[in-house]
C-alpha cells in the first residue's frame, strides 16, 4: 500500500529544505502541515527557546481506533553540513545529491517514511493504536533536542528511533555512555631563545598526558579519542596555554568510569610533572542503554522484519542517538536502520527500494501493535 512515487517525492521535498541544527523551522512547518491534515494533534515543546533555535521538538499524536499499546516513532529534523542547497537526483533507483552536499537521508528518510505510513493509514482507514511521531531538533553534535525534550508530552510506552544507517533490518539494542573532557593546560610563557628555562611548556604537558593515555579502541566495549589540540602563539614563545578536547565511550558504565579516571590521572600527572596546572572539566553527555534480545519489543521487531523478507540483525552501537535519552527517561526505545548509506559525506545515498522498505517497516510495526481482534473504540 506504500505509494513509492509519492514517498520519493516527499523525501525529495524534505531534503531540499535547508535545516542545519537549530534552523529546523521550515522542516517542522512541513511536517506539521502534512500531519495535521491526517488528523494528528501537533505540540511543540520549549526546547527551541532553551537552545535558541527556530523551533522546538515536535510531538505529533494520533489517537487510536482500537485499544493497543501506545507507540512512538522518532526522527531528528536537522542535518550536518555541507547541507545547504541540497538537490536530490534519482539515478538507477538510487537517490543521491546532485552537488557538493550531503543528501540528508540522515534523518529525513525516516521522516518521509513516517509521513508516508501515516498517509496509508488514513486513506485506507487501517486500525491502529495510539501513535506518536517525535521529531527532534539539534540531534547532530550532541543530542540536544532529546536532552531538552518535554517528556510529559510523550505518552508512547515504546519508541522506535529511526536513525541508524545500513539496509533496513538492523536493530540497535545497545548504545554507549559518553564522557566529554576538556582541559586547559596552564604553564608559563618565556622567550624560547633567550630564557626558555624560565618557561613551563603547556605543549609538553599536553604531549605527556596524551602519551600516557590508552586511546582509540581500548577494549571490545570502550573507545577513547583526543579530538582537538589548540594552543601556542609563536615559535619563539614557550606556550603558556594549550586546550585539549577528548572523549571516552563505553557500552559498560564501569569500564567508562575506569577509562575516564585513567585519562584524568594522565592529565593531572602531566601537569604536576612540569609544575603547571590543568583546569579540567568532565561532562557525561548521555548514558548507556541495553535491551535484551528476549525483550518483547525485540521479538516483535524480529517478526515484523521477517515478514518484510529481512533477516533481523541485533547490533550494539558505539555511537549515541536520541535512543540514549529516551531510555534514560524511562521509555523503552531501540534504534532502527532506515536504509541510508555513507551518511555525513557528500557520497551519501539511499535507494528508492530501501526508502520504501523503511515506510513499510513503520506500517507493519503499527499493525503488529494493533490488536486486530478488537473492534474500534470511540474517542
Amino acid at each position: 500500500m506504500i505509494i513509492q512515487d509519492r514517498l520519493t517525492q516527499t523525501f525529495s521535498n524534505l531534503v531540499r529544505i535547508d535545516s542545519p541544527s537549530r534552523r529546523e523551522g521550515a522542516v517542522a512547518a512541513f511536517i506539521r502541515q502534512k500531519l495535521e491534515k491526517l488528523g494528528f494533534e501537533i505540540k511543540e515543546d520549549s526546547a527551541g527557546k532553551i537552545l535558541e533555535g527556530e523551533t522546538g521538538n515536535l510531538i505529533a499524536s494520533l489517537r487510536g481506533s482500537v485499544p493497543a499499546k501506545p507507540i512512538g516513532f522518532s526522527a531528528h529534523m536537522d542535518t550536518v553540513q555541507p547541507g545547504t542547497g541540497i538537490e536530490p537526483v534519482v539515478e538507477n533507483g538510487v537517490i543521491k545529491s546532485a552537488g557538493e552536499t550531503i543528501l540528508g537521508s540522515d534523518d529525513k528518510a525516516a521522516i518521509a517514511a513516517f509521513l508516508e505510513a501515516a498517509e496509508v493509514i488514513k486513506e485506507n482507514n487501517l486500525p491502529h493504536g495510539d501513535i506518536q511521531g517525535i521529531f527532534t531538533i539539534w540531534e547532530e553534535g550532541g543530542l540536544n533536542g532529546s536532552r531538552n525534550l518535554d517528556y510529559e508530552l510523550i505518552h508512547a510506552e515504546e519508541v522506535f528511533v529511526m536513525d541508524s544507517n545500513g539496509p533496513v533490518g538492523s536493530i540497535v539494542n545497545q548504545g554507549p555512555s559518553h564522557d566529554h573532557l576538556q582541559v586547559d593546560f596552564k604553564g608559563r610563557a618565556a622567550h624560547a631563545g633567550m630564557e626558555p628555562e624560565n618557561g613551563i611548556s603547556a605543549v609538553q604537558m599536553a604531549a605527556r598526558a596524551v602519551e600516557r593515555m590508552k586511546l582509540l579502541r581500548v577494549d571490545e566495549y570502550t573507545t577513547a579519542n583526543i579530538g582537538t589540540i589548540q594552543g601556542g602563539i609563536a615559535t619563539n614563545i614557550v606556550p603558556e596555554k594549550v586546550t585539549i578536547t577528548a572523549e571516552a565511550r563505553s557500552l559498560q558504565d564501569d569500564r567508562l568510569r575506569e577509562q575516564t579516571k585513567a585519562m584524568v590521572r594522565a592529565i593531572e600527572d602531566a601537569a604536576a610533572d612540569f609544575g603547571g596546572e590543568a583546569d579540567l572539566q568532565v561532562k557525561r553527555l548521555y548514558s548507556a542503554f541495553e535491551l535484551e534480545e528476549s525483550d518483547p519489543m525485540i521479538i516483535t521487531l524480529k517478526e515484523v522484519l521477517r515478514g518484510l523478507g529481512k533477516e533481523p540483525a541485533i547490533v550494539a552501537s558505539g555511537g549515541g542517538s536520541d535512543t540514549n535519552h529516551f531510555n534514560a527517561q524511562g521509555l523503552k526505545a531501540v534504534n532502527l536502520s532506515v536504509g541510508m548509506s555513507k551518511v555525513h559525506t557528500v557520497e551519501e545515498y539511499i535507494s528508492v527500494e530501501e526508502l520504501s522498505n523503511c515506510a513499510k517497516m513503520v506500517l507493519e510495526i503499527v499493525r503488529a501493535y494493533c490488536d486486530a481482534g478488537c473492534s474500534p473504540v470511540g474517542h
